[in-house]
């Protein structure tokens, strides 16, 4: 008896998959620029008018090429890859726009007389900012010093210990602080210190306090949200161990969790270096060096580029160039500050195979 079988079909759409070239992309780019260059030499030619219609217009070809040839869903996802990447261009835009003003503008004085001399008896021309550089590293250094601690041990405590009104006070009173305006930080040590020392204080030890206002609740919240990652398990297997409390958020937790305490840690002394209002109320300005926080004014390289610009000396351009030079300083300690924390979290974070 002869067995019925049907007919086998072939598979749908096997082999048959149709795909833009690889130099579609491209192709479609250089037309977009052609076409937006010839519509605004009619209208009028700029260069930011050019890069928006040639987005525009590379966005519609390579999606309607795509719909033609590949279909509607691969077309969606071209589509959505062009906004994603132009969004990311488009952020890109502001940094390389400061780092290129920065760069160009502070190159002028970025010699060894900027870094080895201070405004001490320069009128005009020549000087340096050696007296803001110290200035703002002693400053930072000891607000570091104190933020740290008390910015981690907090948010150890939020996130190990608190329960209750007192966790939820703390928490509250944190994101109040996250939001305050600088200047209110600045006022306060001024207050302090006016009540103890008198109206005419002005110490650089001010300074610290007033940026430890700003810098510890971002300490506290990055850390704390670094510290609820670690996973549930590796506590309990401590404990399991007979492992103490304590021991396993030292040991166990914070080393886990090191490299992001560092990048959060680097965050905030970026917050906190460039801050200019604070420093002004609270630690004034000078033009001799002063290592000695705890006696007379001191020097910052922001109160210093806002002196410079806001009140320059004859000629105008030897002080614009001394303020864009310190501006360049500070972006390139801040950059140095990423690159410890980056050694920082390498060194101590777990070692994985």
């Amino acid at each position: 008896m002869t067995q019925l079988t049907s007919p086998q079909r072939p598979a749908v759409g096997l082999g048959t998959t149709r795909h833009l070239p690889s130099w579609a992309p491209y192709a479609a780019l250089a037309v977009s620029a052609a076409f937006a260059g010839a519509v605004l030499a009619l209208a009028g030619f700029s260069t930011a008018g050019w890069l928006v219609l040639t987005a525009v217009v590379f966005v519609v070809l390579l999606v309607a090429a795509s719909r033609a040839v590949e279909g509607p869903r691969k077309a969606t996802d071209r589509f959505v890859t062009s906004l994603v990447v132009g969004a990311f261009l488009l952020a890109l835009i502001p940094l390389i726009s400061v780092a290129w003003t920065v760069i160009s503008n502070g190159a002028a004085r970025f010699d060894v007389e900027f870094f080895t001399y201070s405004m001490r008896g320069i009128v005009g021309e020549g000087g340096g900012a050696a007296h803001a550089i110290a200035g703002t590293l002693i400053i930072t250094g000891i607000t570091t010093l104190i933020s740290v601690p008390v910015g981690i041990l907090t948010a150890v405590y939020l996130v190990e210990y608190g329960r209750g009104g007192v966790a939820q006070t703390i928490t509250f009173l944190v994101d109040v602080m996250t939001g305050i305006p600088s200047i209110v930080a600045g006022l306060f040590a001024f207050a302090l210190f006016t009540l103890i020392l008198g109206p005419q204080a002005r110490l650089g030890i001010m300074g610290s306090v007033a940026l430890c206002v700003l810098m510890i609740p971002v300490v506290v919240r990055a850390t704390e949200e670094i510290l609820r990652l670690v996973p549930h398990e590796l506590r309990e297997a401590s404990y399991a161990l007979g492992v103490p409390k304590w021991r396993t958020i030292v040991k166990v937790v914070l080393r886990t969790s090191v490299a992001g305490i560092a990048t959060g840690v680097t965050l905030a002394i970026a917050r906190v270096i460039g801050e200019t209002a604070p420093l002004l109320v609270t630690v004034g300005l000078t033009t001799a060096i002063n290592y000695n926080p705890f006696e007379g004014r001191m020097a910052t390289l922001p109160t210093f580029a806002w002196f410079s610009y806001a009140a320059p000396s004859l000629p105008v351009e030897a002080s614009l160039d001394r303020a864009w030079t310190a501006a360049l300083v500070l972006v390139i300690l801040v950059m140095l500050f990423n690159l410890i924390a980056r050694i920082v979290s390498r060194a101590f974070s777990p070692k994985t195979r």
